[in-house]
């Protein structure tokens, strides 16, 4: 590599540290358990994922209830871009698609010149897949047309497009090259994705958004105009106990791919990530299930302390108890979703 791309790529990965340090607190202060260029990967994935991200939200935010004008040729340029990210590793290239060389050319997307030199390093380094990236775009493509989801099915669909598939960016980054536990990195995704969506209700519900079933909220007896009011009763309680039931049982069964990750503190780093995002229904909880008032979040006392636990003793980072079989909770009133 010559020293000009050197310095392109180590600004990459400085700009990717600085997009995660200003938005992903979280994810930052897990990633200090990371050492050398898997702490640098770690950013450069983050980074990629957070720019497709804030360019469908500040779209969404410009024309709410309207399709962003021009968004879905942007979503369309950045699939070329991704694609041309492969053309020198086709090994590593979506196999659902024909090879990187001959596809569209023209690609472009939200990212610096700089952070896609440093993607191209990691994406290199650790052998990550392209499949998993070109999917994230498929899951932003769904913000295009939904804003409502009939059924959990259709919601575990877009939890895995927009959520589980950064688990299988990030799985050989930390050392995971087992593929049964690619399922687990995916499940641990959908955990995060529902605990966000469970937080962030009011939130979602103010861009005329609802990522909750709503074949779900009738088994419970309520309604959007329900959630618009900010109605906290006792079909809301108990609606909230099931999905949090059921983010807890994905925590549960990403946690069995823990020992599949190799890298030198990666475990840990994802016990703390998945720990610090299952405090989070806690929070919830304690709130009285109350998400329309303010925003549930973990103090960083909290998330000190539970670092401290992980450091010390590993297991006292997981969020529920290892079951022979994680079973998902059951639906009221015979609906089956």
């Amino acid at each position: 590599m010559k020293a000009q791309d050197k310095n392109l790529v180590a600004r990459g990965y400085e700009m990717a540290q600085g997009v995660t340090r200003n938005h992903a607190k979280s994810f930052y202060f897990a990633s200090l358990l990371l050492f050398g260029m898997r702490r640098k990967a770690a950013f450069a994935l983050y980074a990629f994922c957070r720019r497709l991200d804030d360019m469908v939200d500040v779209a969404d935010g410009a024309a709410q209830g309207a399709v962003p004008e021009g968004l879905a040729e942007r979503l369309v340029r950045a699939r070329r871009a991704v694609a041309e990210l492969y053309v020198e590793t086709p090994e590593l290239a979506d196999p659902r698609m024909p090879p990187p060389a001959t596809r569209a050319s023209g690609g472009e997307g939200p990212w610096d010149e700089a952070e896609l030199a440093a993607l191209v390093d990691c994406i290199r380094r650790f052998k990550v897949p392209e499949q998993p990236m070109q999917d994230l775009i498929s899951g932003m493509e769904m913000d295009l047309t939904t804003r409502r989801y009939q059924t959990w099915a259709e919601l575990d669909q877009y939890c895995f497009r927009v959520a589980g598939v950064v688990g299988l960016m990030m799985a050989p980054m930390l050392g995971c090259s087992a593929e049964w536990a690619l399922g687990p990195a995916a499940d641990l995704g959908r955990a995060m994705q529902l605990t966000n969506i469970l937080r962030d209700v009011k939130e979602d519900l103010d861009r005329d958004r609802v990522y909750l079933p709503l074949e779900e909220l009738a088994a419970f007896g309520l309604s959007l105009d329900d959630l618009r009011k900010g109605v906290v009763d006792d079909r809301w309680r108990d609606f909230m106990r099931f999905q949090i039931d059921r983010s807890r049982a994905y925590y549960a069964r990403a946690w069995e791919g823990i020992p599949a990750l190799t890298g030198f503190g990666c475990q840990r780093m994802v016990m703390l990530m998945g720990s610090i995002y299952g405090d989070i229904l806690r929070v919830i909880e304690e709130r009285d299930y109350d998400v329309f008032s303010g925003r549930a979040s973990v103090r960083g006392s909290r998330k000190v302390a539970l670092a401290t636990a992980i450091l010390v003793r590993p297991t006292a980072g997981l969020p529920a108890k290892k079951q022979p079989q994680v079973s998902m909770p059951l639906l009221p009133r015979g609906v089956s979703s």
